[in-house]
């Protein structure tokens, strides 16, 4: 097990996992180890970077002082997975707004290609998001190229929604421009529940 400060996280059945990443509704599921997540922290700085590599060319890995500062200022949203060797299997990058603080901006989601298809990244999401209602967030946003089918299937998958753009790429909507010119982005949101 990680010796690093680390927090079992275990995805709640909102996601439809179990402790172990499982598929909660399957006999069997793909991942035989617990997931464990702890707050990105700054001796994570070498590993999130070479794991964000690994998610070219849709993921752009930062500079290894943006993986500080993410460390440093919003660890609480930068949740990272541990496998069962001591080594790091994924990694959210997340920020909560500070213009507008009912949102929580997923800037990057990677699992390593080794450990897709386990749970991962509903847990890391599952970790986000408990986060942001803990805050009373109203929502959880991110963007992604309009080519990434992957992503795509990926975010519908977890419950978001394409937000309605100016127009239309493969059948997803797309923001034109919205990170400046040229830079045009299908944008998916979560809606968080209210409390009563």
């Amino acid at each position: 097990m990680p010796s690093h400060g680390i927090e079992c996280v275990h995805p709640c059945a909102a996601y439809g996992h179990d402790e172990f990443g499982r598929d909660s509704g399957s006999s069997g599921g793909v991942v035989g180890t617990v997931l464990i997540t702890t707050p990105l922290k700054t001796e994570h700085i070498n590993e999130i970077h070479q794991l964000m590599e690994l998610g070219e060319p849709y993921i752009r890995a930062r500079g290894l002082s943006d993986y500080w500062l993410y460390a440093t200022l919003f660890s609480s949203t930068c949740p990272v997975a541990f496998g069962d060797n001591n080594t790091i299997t994924g990694a959210v990058i997340a920020f909560r707004s500070q213009d507008d603080p009912a949102d929580v901006y997923i800037q990057d989601v990677m699992t390593h290609p080794r450990h897709r298809r386990r749970g991962i990244t509903r847990a890391l999401i599952g970790s986000v998001r408990s986060q942001a209602e803990k805050w009373d967030c109203e929502r959880l946003y991110l963007t992604s190229e309009p080519d990434n089918r992957a992503a795509h299937a990926s975010w519908a998958t977890l419950g978001f929604v394409n937000v309605p753009g100016d127009h239309e790429i493969d059948g997803i909507s797309v923001i034109t421009d919205f990170k400046g010119p040229g830079r045009s982005r299908a944008v998916y949101e979560l809606a968080l529940r209210r409390p009563c």
